[in-house]
């Protein structure tokens, strides 16, 4: 997870109130330079928040936002149809550079400085929270994606079986009912003796897998095998490693972000543990292509699972485009192999516009919230539906099986990243038999 995404340790660099401002007006002279700012602020524009982390730590996330940017911002050329009127689009996008700290300031500066109409957040706890928060306390409607929704509704003080306390803030996107039905799908098509090494952190995202994660794959007749939670920037695994390999675990799993799991898997395979497990099932770390590629040959197999594959059967409802399409589309653009986020990100984009064009009055902050709670829609990565949740404010979302594994002779790129399971969406289809990861 894809994504199960921590809080707040990140070593970035933390902004001072001058620099905050000379960046924040630095980038916003960059956007009226490129041209990126589709129309002057008037009354007859809305301004839309996009805030993700592109740089830092949690870069992968937002490496493909720019080229999705593009591709919205072409769909509002011509502006918004929404109340019987055409409105003007301005999408104003930030990076977090992996800093909740930033996330949090450029919202406020987004909302107080800006006065954005609606914010869409995107990709990790440390990213999505803060902003929410900040969405929350200001009364700005606020949408997002790409984190696990419990540690989004519960990580930001909702209780079990209380009222929401949320009348702002709402996420779509896959949970840990979905982790567990992609998890014991993937897991049950290869013999192993079902005893899990699993490493959560201590963070948001390694706290609610474990309260609500792993009971549940217990009772699915997987033993867990957990030596506890370990800190976000650990280098030494030794004594975790030591554990597995005594337990005789077949199946690793965790949550970690990208330089903690390349710690673990370089000393797992130099102590000996690589060599007993059957399936490496990873979350977090694992989701795009230069994550598996740091690690060499120590990558192939890999397990890992999407909120979006370019065979997901859907098209954006903002630009049209299928998900092939938006796959080939970035590749050639960028000469880069495509990721998740293209998708999510999208997907993001589609519901936002979606809600906005269904809002009663798309000027009033309490109808765009309105519409949010109600919206039924197909976005490029599935279904959103506010009005079924699990929760108030909650549209849950998919979680697919995948594998990485070596691209076949002639492929433009070295990996090829395959569908190996569909429990949580089987209008998505499997493309490739699971490998066991020393197969």
């Amino acid at each position: 997870m894809n994504g199960i995404f921590r809080s707040g340790k990140i070593n970035a660099a933390s902004l001072s109130r001058r620099s905050f401002i000379a960046s924040t007006v630095a980038g916003g002279a960059a956007l009226a330079l490129t041209g990126r700012t589709v129309f002057a602020q008037s009354s007859d524009t809305l301004k839309v928040g996009f805030i993700s982390p592109r740089t830092g730590p949690l870069g992968g996330f937002g490496e493909t936002d720019g080229y999705v940017l593009e591709l919205a911002r072409k769909a509002l050329a011509n502006g918004l149809q929404a109340g019987g009127k055409t409105w003007k689009v301005e999408i104003l996008d930030q990076d977090t550079q992996s800093d909740p700290s930033r996330a949090g300031q450029l919202a406020k500066d987004l909302i107080n400085n800006q006065a954005i109409d609606l914010m869409l957040a995107v990709s990790t706890p440390e990213t999505i929270n803060p902003v929410a928060d900040a969405c929350e306390a200001s009364g700005i409607p606020c949408l997002s994606t790409v984190m696990p929704w419990e540690a989004w509704y519960f990580g930001r003080g909702a209780k079990p079986g209380a009222p929401s306390p949320f009348k702002w803030t709402y996420h779509f996107g896959f949970g840990v009912e979905e982790f567990h039905k992609a998890y014991v799908s993937q897991w049950n098509l290869i013999e192993t003796n079902k005893k899990v090494g699993v490493m959560y952190p201590n963070d948001a995202d390694g706290n609610a897998i474990r309260t609500h994660l792993a009971p549940a794959l217990s009772k699915a007749g997987f033993t867990i095998v957990d030596p506890g939670a370990y800190e976000t920037g650990t280098t030494d695994f030794t004594a975790q490693i030591a554990l597995f390999r005594q337990e005789g675990v077949e199946i690793f799993n965790s949550f970690p972000i990208p330089p903690d799991f390349a710690a673990f898997w370089r000393q797992a395979a130099q102590q000996g543990l690589t060599q007993q497990i059957k399936i490496c099932q990873i979350a977090k770390t694992g989701l795009f292509p230069s994550d598996i590629e740091a690690l060499g040959d120590l990558g192939l197999n890999i397990g890992s699972a999407a909120y979006w594959h370019k065979a997901f059967p859907y098209k954006s409802t903002l630009t049209g485009v299928s998900g092939t399409e938006l796959a080939d589309g970035y590749e050639t653009a960028s000469g880069k192999q495509w990721t998740q986020q293209l998708g999510a990100s999208l997907a993001l984009l589609d519901a936002g516009f979606d809600a906005l064009k269904a809002s009663a009055d798309v000027k009033s902050k309490e109808a765009v919230a309105k519409a949010i709670s109600t919206l039924k829609t197909t976005t490029i990565a599935g279904k959103v539906d506010f009005t079924s949740g699990p929760v108030a404010n909650v549209s849950p979302g998919p979680i697919i099986g995948t594998q990485w594994v070596k691209a076949p002779e002639g492929s433009k790129f070295a990996l090829d990243y395959v569908v190996t399971e569909n429990a949580t969406d089987p209008n998505v289809p499997v493309g490739a038999k699971l490998t066991a990861y020393n197969g």
